[in-house]
C-alpha cells in the first residue's frame, strides 16, 4: 500500500485527505472507492455486474466540480478497508480455499459482511457454505469436524483449522447467522471460564489505520458471557446425570454373566468406565471437562481399547457382549440427546437451517 497523496493524482487533482493506495489499483480503472483512508481503483462495470446496489450508487449524478483521484471520480464507502479489500479480491479473482485453515475466516467474514450489504448473492452463498463446514448443524458433521481438528498423533488442535468461536459468535450476532450459534457456543463452552472471559485477538488488519497491528482484542458482551457459562454448567451437569441413569444399575439383568463368578468382570468394567468419566468431567483428563459429546465418545471407545493394564499385562475390558451392546446403545442415544439439547442449554430459539439463511 502506498501513500497516494500525490502519486495518485498526476493530473493535479486535489484530494480531500491523504489516501493509502491499496494493492487493488488497476491502471485502466475508472472509479476509485475510498474506505476510511484506503483507496481502490477499480472498474465500475465489474461492480455493477454483480451488485444492484453498486449499479444504483454509480447511477447517482456526481457534482460537476467533484475532485478526481488519479483522474477518476471517487465514491466514499462506509466500510472497513480490510472488508472492502477482500470483497474486491473475491469479485475479481473469486473466493477459493485451497487448504482448510483458521486464517480463512478473515476473508470469509469480510466477504460475507459486504456481500450481504451489497446483495451479492453468489458470494454470500459461498461464504455460508464454507462456515457450515466449520460450524456444523448435525452431529455427524460435528464428529467429522472434531476428527479434522485432531492430528495424526491424536493431539486435538482445532485452532489451526477452525477460527476461535468468539470470532464466529460476534459475526453470527452481527449478521443474524443464528444457525451457527449452537455449535459456536458449544465450542466456546469447552474452554475454561478464565479463557472465555479473556477473549481472543482478532486478525491483524491489512491497513495500519484499522487498529492494533496484532489484532484487536475481542470479548463477548456480559449477556453472551452469561449464556456461555450457563450452557457450560448444563453440559457438565449432563454427564453427572448420564452417570446416574446409564451406569447406576449396570450390569443389567440381561448380562450374560448374571449369577456367575465371571459377573465380576462386567461389574469391574463399568466401575472403571465410571471412574474415567468422572476424571474427564473433573478436568483431570485432557482438560475437556465441559464436552459431553467427547466424554461420551471416549466412554464408548473404552470398550474396544486393549491398552489397559491389569497389573501384569495390557488387556481390554473383560465385559460380556450383551453389556457392551447395551452400553454402546446408551451412549449413542445420549450423544444424540446432547446434540438436541445444545440450543436449549444456550438459551437459543430453534435455529434456521443453512438453506433458509
Amino acid at each position: 500500500m502506498d501513500d497516494c497523496d500525490s502519486p495518485c493524482s498526476p493530473h493535479g487533482d486535489a484530494l480531500p485527505k491523504a489516501l493509502i493506495r491499496s494493492d487493488i489499483w488497476f491502471a485502466d480503472g475508472n472509479i476509485v472507492l475510498i474506505a476510511d483512508s484506503a483507496a481502490f481503483k477499480v472498474h465500475h462495470g465489474q461492480l455493477e455486474r454483480h451488485s444492484e446496489v453498486f449499479r444504483d450508487l454509480f447511477s447517482v449524478p456526481q457534482p460537476v466540480n467533484q475532485s478526481l483521484v488519479d483522474g477518476c471520480p471517487s465514491v466514499e464507502l462506509y466500510d472497513r478497508p480490510t472488508d472492502l479489500y477482500h470483497l474486491l479480491i473475491a469479485l475479481y479473482d473469486g473466493i477459493y480455499f485451497q487448504k482448510h485453515t483458521a486464517a480463512d475466516f478473515v476473508a470469509i467474514a469480510a466477504v460475507l459482511r459486504l456481500s450481504t450489504k451489497y446483495f451479492i448473492e453468489h458470494l454470500r452463498e459461498r461464504c455460508i457454505a464454507r462456515l457450515a463446514i466449520d460450524w456444523p448443524t448435525s452431529l455427524p458433521e460435528w464428529d467429522r469436524r472434531e476428527h479434522d481438528g485432531t492430528d495424526s498423533e491424536g493431539r486435538y488442535n482445532p485452532r489451526e483449522i477452525f477460527p476461535h468461536p468468539i470470532l464466529m459468535l460476534k459475526l453470527a450476532h452481527e449478521l443474524n447467522l443464528d444457525t451457527f450459534l449452537p455449535s459456536a457456543f458449544y465450542d466456546l463452552s469447552r474452554y475454561g471460564p478464565s479463557k472465555i472471559l479473556t477473549g481472543t485477538r482478532g486478525p491483524p488488519p491489512i491497513f495500519f489505520t484499522e487498529g492494533e497491528p496484532e489484532g484487536q482484542l475481542v470479548r463477548l458482551s456480559e449477556d453472551h458471557l452469561c449464556t456461555a457459562f450457563l450452557g457450560r454448567e448444563a453440559a457438565q451437569l449432563y454427564i453427572h446425570t448420564f452417570l446416574e441413569s446409564a451406569l447406576r444399575d449396570r450390569p443389567s439383568t440381561n448380562c450374560a454373566n448374571v449369577g456367575k463368578l465371571s459377573a465380576v468382570h462386567c461389574i469391574e468394567s463399568f466401575y472403571f468406565i465410571h471412574l474415567n468419566v468422572l476424571r474427564s468431567v473433573g478436568g483431570i483428563a485432557c482438560g475437556r471437562d465441559a464436552d459431553p459429546l467427547h466424554t461420551l465418545l471416549q466412554a464408548a471407545e473404552m470398550l474396544e481399547r486393549t491398552d489397559f493394564s491389569d497389573g501384569v499385562k495390557t488387556c481390554g475390558l473383560r465385559m460380556c457382549s450383551i453389556c457392551k451392546t447395551e452400553f454402546m446403545d446408551a451412549v449413542k442415544k445420549a450423544r444424540l440427546e446432547v446434540w438436541e439439547l445444545i440450543p436449549e442449554w444456550f438459551g437459543l430459539r430453534e435455529p434456521r437451517t443453512v438453506e433458509d439463511m
